[in-house]
């Protein structure tokens, strides 16, 4: 078997298994479809209880690298995580991480812009007519009056993915889990009461634009602008906030 069962400490042998276990995976030492021993065997292995082994495989039935199957040919199993699977579990990651503040709002949308500024030059050069559709598709509903300000944001969330999805790259849109569909809905919760909804449409409706021409410097000019605008809403909330705490403090 291809698992390292030694050099375990007493605190936390559920994660240090499964994470050893989560490395033979990764590094190919345990096959897709492999059959991995059982809870008794990888006890004995180990040299803990099953209690434990039980928690560790939970760990990693919870990152769909295993999965179990009952009857005579049973047991647990090595699977594959589809690329959805892999995309949500990061971008819950993300969100998590943004949640006890380990990114910054001008962090996000540094990174951001530098992603899709790179994204859009290649989409530029290869989208279809089928992304330029959907991109078209949420411009529209972005500028629909009686649009909900939930269904603004998931549609502003919805064309940055269409966004990056017209560039063509896998791994680019692996990469846009964490940075689109973690981290702009929290950018859309923190302004979205503050957003220019006309002039959002406007600077999204010239990237659609440029890319149908596919002129890749025209459409970053105006992705540029989009998130330039996005960062001084994300200033002013932030000074108002302060603002706000300043006054309550003197109040108090």
């Amino acid at each position: 078997m291809a698992i390292e069962y030694d050099g375990l400490v007493t605190e936390g042998l559920a994660k240090q298994i499964s994470e050893k276990i989560r490395d033979a995976i990764l590094d190919g030492r345990l096959a897709v479809d492999a059959r991995l021993p059982t809870e008794d065997e990888l006890a004995s292995r180990f040299s803990v209880s099953r209690p434990t082994i039980r928690e560790a495989l939970k760990r990693l039935a919870a990152q769909n690298l295993i999965r179990s199957r009952r009857g005579p040919t049973g047991g647990t199993f090595v699977t594959r995580p589809t690329r959805e699977e892999a995309r949500a579990s990061v971008a819950t990651a993300a969100a998590l991480l943004v949640a006890m503040g380990e990114f910054q709002l001008d962090d996000i949308i540094e990174g951001r812009c530098l992603f899709e500024t790179a994204s859009c030059r290649l989409a530029a050069l290869r989208r279809t007519d089928v992304d330029l559709e959907h991109l078209q598709a949420e411009v529209l509903r972005l500028r629909e009056a009686d649009l909900a300000d939930a269904d603004f944001c998931a549609s502003d969330v919805r064309f940055h993915r269409h966004l990056v999805a017209a560039a063509h790259n896998p791994a680019l849109d692996y990469a846009a889990a964490s940075l689109i569909d973690s981290l702009q809905p929290i950018l859309n919760l923190v302004v979205y009461k503050d957003r220019d909804r006309r002039a959002v449409a406007a600077e999204l409706q010239s990237i659609v634009d440029a890319l149908q021409l596919r002129q890749a410097d025209a459409a970053v000019s105006a992705l540029e602008t989009y998130f330039a605008m996005l960062a001084r809403q994300c200033r002013g909330m932030a000074a108002a906030h302060r603002s706000n705490r300043t006054a309550e403090r003197s109040h108090g």
